[in-house]
């Protein structure tokens, strides 16, 4: 299944990236493959994943503190916000109205 980034999703999903090239050298490779592991277990089976909220699903991200939040469309995964975990729960609320 094919998937989208909501353009805010992109934008955080790119600043923890960012975020964790200043903590470690090459930390920041090892977050973004969690983050695509996650989608990509999101793709195989979105229906697997429990609803969040509502409509919206949430697989976890392996050993960082994050979530991919998303809906299913049509033919594809709509990914609404990688989130942290731990801060401003339901700041993504907006992006599905």
């Amino acid at each position: 299944m094919r998937y989208h980034f909501h353009p805010e999703a992109l934008c955080e999903f790119e600043a923890a990236a960012d975020f964790y090239a200043t903590r470690q050298k090459g930390l920041e490779i090892r977050f973004i493959d969690a983050v695509h592991s996650a989608i990509k277990r999101a793709c195989e089976a979105p229906e697997r994943w429990r609803h969040f909220d509502g409509e919206i699903s949430r697989v976890l991200a392996h050993v960082f503190p994050y979530a991919v939040l998303y809906s299913i469309e049509d033919d594809f995964l709509y990914i609404i916000a990688v989130m942290h975990c731990s801060r401003e729960p339901g700041y993504w609320r907006e992006r599905i109205k």
